[in-house]
């Protein structure tokens, strides 16, 4: 049952991601490229993560430093188009989408992508005709949920304004205290 801890792992990280991002991307405080600013910064991070960390452990376990190409390749290939997601979802940040609806699109859409992309690339043994009606069900209610997700999302609170006490023009206004 490991593996549950390290899907579960993913799913709190990946569950984060996005508002991460797009607080970082705030935070840059350039509207025209703090979201480019925030992605570079994503890549220091996979650069620490995804490069230093592997290279410890290889090192350390004493693993060979064969790459045969096909798996060189296809993890190369696995990689970019990681990459491309994220940048995909800071320019759908840029263009008015938010983390919790962009989120919800790609954390719902996602799954239906990758099992029809396994059944287009590995076909069930019992043919396309073999495949049980849940599992239709099951991808429409993920498209559904993301869907509903997207559109009835609660609103968040307005943001508080500053009482007058607390500002410093109305602070300045009123005579000191005796």
């Amino acid at each position: 049952m490991a593996w549950l801890g390290w899907a579960m792992l993913t799913v709190v990280s990946w569950g984060v991601y996005g508002v991460f991002l797009h607080t970082g991307a705030m935070g840059m405080a350039d509207p025209a490229n703090g979201r480019i600013k925030a992605f570079l910064f994503v890549g220091v991070a996979y650069f620490l993560t995804a490069v230093l960390a592997p290279l410890a452990i290889l090192a350390l376990n004493g693993a060979s430093w064969a790459f045969p190409a096909k798996g060189l390749w296809w993890s190369l290939i696995a990689g970019t188009v990681g990459a491309v997601g994220a940048l995909g979802v800071l320019l759908a940040f840029g263009s008015k989408g938010t983390p919790a609806v962009v989120m919800s699109i790609v954390f719902a859409g996602a799954p239906v992508v990758n099992a029809i992309y396994s059944l287009v690339t590995h076909p069930p043994a019992g043919g396309w005709g073999s495949i049980k009606p849940l599992f239709w069900v099951g991808i429409l209610l993920a498209a559904l949920g993301g869907t509903l997700v997207t559109f009835y999302k609660p609103a968040p609170a307005p943001p508080q304004k500053p009482s007058a006490a607390a500002t410093p023009a109305a602070s300045a206004a009123q005579p000191p205290v005796k």
